[in-house]
């Protein structure tokens, strides 16, 4: 009888529950946002992707790390671990987790809560929420049947705002996936306040720009009513920079006025007509 393990989709890095066999297909490629690659779907474990990977981290500003994989695995974005002093939040996930990375972050204060924006950034979020001490996991219930590893760690919440620990907000942004967030630092750039977007509003990449897709790599655009409403979501919010899903995709400043302008632009391009 065949060890049963828990096998990672080699283009989106999502884990699935231990199993002797891997699935045929994997669900979050099936989808028409993402893909099963050109070579047909491939699978990995944990233990595979160790080998010959490691993990980037990179300041990004006091109290924020970027951390990503190298070479590139996945979809290739970066995960956040943010420091307050009320405890520590990974935002987003990577598929990879090793050792050093469990040491790095313990030296920085480890992880008190983890919020992912989407599905196709769940990856291996079982597997840290584990490493640190069963940190709760926030995603929007919206998503809830996209969690292709369920477990007891996963927090489901409905709403409008979740509040994860002081000044840090979840903020629902239907479009991308129906339960999409986004993270809200109140306190980050010097106190004029962060948005960590990860797909939506995407960061271009002239990172003085943004965009809003259905599908990134099917080049399937998000219908006006929905970019619309999610500025609109997001006007009472002050912020001054956004970190985007990939690594160096930030707008370092007057970002909230770098929305609106790509806005705009956006609707004009899709031949949104006011009325």
């Amino acid at each position: 009888m065949n060890e049963h393990l828990a096998y990672i989709c080699v283009a989106c890095g999502t884990q699935y529950p231990p199993s002797a066999e891997p699935l045929a297909r994997c669900a979050i490629c099936s989808d028409p946002r993402q893909f099963i690659g050109l070579d047909g779907q491939q699978w990995i474990t944990l233990e595979q992707l160790r080998q010959g990977h490691g993990n980037v981290f990179l300041t990004e500003e006091s109290g924020v790390y970027s951390i990503f994989t190298e070479p590139a695995f996945g979809i290739g974005e970066r995960a956040f671990l943010i420091q307050t002093p009320t405890g520590n939040v990974l935002w987003d996930c990577i598929a990879l987790i090793d050792q050093p990375s469990i040491d790095a972050i313990r030296r920085m204060g480890g992880i008190d809560a983890i919020a992912i924006s989407h599905p196709h950034y769940y990856t291996t979020m079982i597997e840290w929420s584990a490493a640190f001490g069963n940190a709760p996991i926030h995603i929007h219930a919206s998503d809830q049947a996209w969690v292709m590893r369920p477990h007891e760690n996963v927090r489901f919440w409905l709403g409008e705002t979740l509040n994860l620990l002081d000044g840090l907000m979840l903020i629902h942004t239907p479009g991308h996936f129906d339960g999409f967030q986004v993270l809200h630092w109140r306190d980050g750039a010097g106190g004029k306040g962060v948005l960590f977007s990860a797909d939506q509003p995407q960061v271009c990449m002239d990172p003085q720009w943004l965009s809003f897709m259905y599908s990134y790599p099917n080049l399937i655009p998000l219908d006006p009513e929905s970019v619309q409403n999610i500025v609109r979501i997001l006007e009472p919010w002050s912020f001054d920079r956004i970190y985007g899903a990939f690594p160096k995709r930030t707008v370092a400043s007057e970002a909230k006025a770098r929305l609106h302008a790509s806005v705009q632009r956006y609707l004009k391009a899709v031949g949104f007509r006011y009325h």
